[in-house]
């Protein structure tokens, strides 16, 4: 049976010839006695079951402070990796861009190589024919004075 405080308020204990019956009031002390064990115990308990719940919250919002700070971590290291790619990247583009000068420069100054040797062939081969129409005309002289005699 349990105890409410009504019925604890409203106990009423037959009385005998010298007052209320012992036993009764032992019986009705006993109950009251095991009740307020259990609501000690239950209390208790409750009171057990709080402190692991706030220790349990304390560990979670530590948690989350570190949780938090990770991402901020891992957000000023993704900015970091970020700027340091487009770095990378600019000076590949730089370097890029300078290779492509210095090919652009050497194949410059190989096709005037070759436009000099293009050039120069050319007067040679002028220079060859004139020499060789000389020679030819000398020769055609030389056999047209032969003739001649």
């Amino acid at each position: 049976m349990d105890l409410t405080p009504l019925d604890i308020r409203y106990q009423e204990f037959p009385t005998g010839l010298r007052g209320y019956q012992k036993e009764v009031v032992k019986a009705y002390l006993a109950q009251v006695a095991e009740a307020m064990e259990a609501l000690i115990r239950e209390n208790e308990a409750l009171r057990e079951r709080l402190k692991a719940l706030e220790e349990e919250n304390a560990r979670l919002k530590e948690a989350e402070g570190e949780l938090k700070r990770a991402v901020v971590a891992a957000e000023r290291i993704a900015r970091e990796l970020k700027a340091q790619a487009e770095r990378e990247a600019e000076l590949i583009r730089k370097e890029a861009l300078a290779a492509k000068e210095e090919v652009l420069r050497e194949a410059a100054l190989e096709l005037r190589r070759i436009r000099e040797d293009v050039e120069r062939a050319r007067r040679e081969k002028a220079l060859f024919l004139s020499q060789f129409r000389a020679l030819l005309q000398g020769y055609l002289d030389s056999l047209g004075r032969l003739e001649e005699k």
